[in-house]
């Protein structure tokens, strides 16, 4: 399959720039794959979907405030995005503009020097903050919308609650699970009322996740990993929920990766580390049985993981 297969017509004006009013209404699509039905509904609804016994499984993750604003010794301007620690103060970063090797760059309350360039706007930067970089980020930081979200101003306060999930845990995101943002501690207890459980797992959401794929075929495309972490406890609830015959209902793609990179090796077993696995049509999925997740990008790789759950032509009918 080739990357010009995963292109579908996305006019700008369809893409919401504000949440719905609450993250119950937001409007829901149901896919039934094998039938190739298409249903209207909103998420406040989704118990009418499930089943008692079925398992809904959430990524944790928290999007941390890994955006900043820095200045060169010359006065230009820099965006630095943090993507990960490499070390105690040495992080991944993108970068838009021009620094150099060797070269400091100016934060509020801090510094950084450019240690080495990776290309394409990727840089390793080492830190000299005051304290620890999480407390020193939540201060001066801003939160890393995506770049279809348009803010000229940057986040609104709306935004610091809304583009995080309610059950988020575990700092280390740069963007969030957006699948999981529609859910509600109410509506999670309404649905455990029904006898429809939740477990979590966590994927620090990060560029391999939303950078799109540029060009080839997609057997070429390897995609970067992303820290992840699947329970001894998620792993014992997805095996008893396969016993009694219930279903595994991911939340998110990143859940989806998460999973399916922890049962790789044909079984589902905890995890630690990194996952690295590109699923794409043609993937065997071993741990997942139904998604709930957000329409995606052209191009991307989450659309062609998307297309590997339902066919294309199914997901090309669900998307028009």
């Amino acid at each position: 399959m080739r990357v010009l297969d995963l292109d579908y017509p996305l006019p700008p004006e369809l893409i919401a720039q504000e949440p719905a009013p609450s993250r119950e209404a937001a409007r829901l699509l149901v896919v039934d794959r094998s039938a190739g039905t298409l249903r209207h509904g909103q998420v406040r609804n989704l118990g009418d979907h499930l089943t008692p016994g079925d398992l809904l499984v959430l990524n944790d993750t928290r999007v941390i405030s890994a955006r900043l604003r820095g200045r060169r010794p010359t006065g230009g301007q820099l965006e630095v995005l943090l993507v990960r620690p490499l070390d105690g103060q040495v992080w991944d970063a993108i970068v838009r503009g021009q620094p150099r090797v060797g070269e400091q760059v100016s934060f509020a309350e801090g510094q950084g020097t450019w240690e080495a360039s990776r290309g394409g706007g990727r840089w390793w930067v080492r830190l000299e903050v005051p304290g620890p970089v999480d407390e020193w980020l939540a201060r001066v930081g801003e939160l890393p919308l995506p770049p279809y979200i348009q803010r000229p101003n940057g986040p609104t306060v709306a935004d610091l609650d809304r583009y995080q999930t309610v059950f988020a845990a575990a700092p280390g995101a740069i963007a969030a699970p957006t699948a999981g943002l529609h859910l509600t501690l109410p509506l999670l207890a309404q649905l455990a009322g029904r006898g429809i459980e939740t477990a979590t797992l966590t994927l620090h959401v990060g560029p391999g996740t939303f950078l799109p794929i540029r060009d080839g075929d997609l057997a070429h495309y390897t995609m970067e990993p992303e820290r992840s972490v699947v329970t001894d406890e998620t792993v014992a609830r997805i095996h008893r929920t396969r016993a009694r015959g219930g279903r595994v209902i991911a939340v998110g793609t990143t859940t989806v990766r998460a999973l399916e990179s922890a049962a790789e090796s044909g079984d589902l077993l905890p995890h630690a580390g990194e996952a690295a696995l590109f699923i794409k049509p043609g993937h065997r999925f071993r741990a997942v049985d139904g998604l709930l997740t957000n329409f995606h990008l052209p191009r991307t790789p989450l659309l062609a993981l998307v297309a590997a759950f339902a066919d294309w032509p199914t997901l090309r009918t669900a998307y028009e």
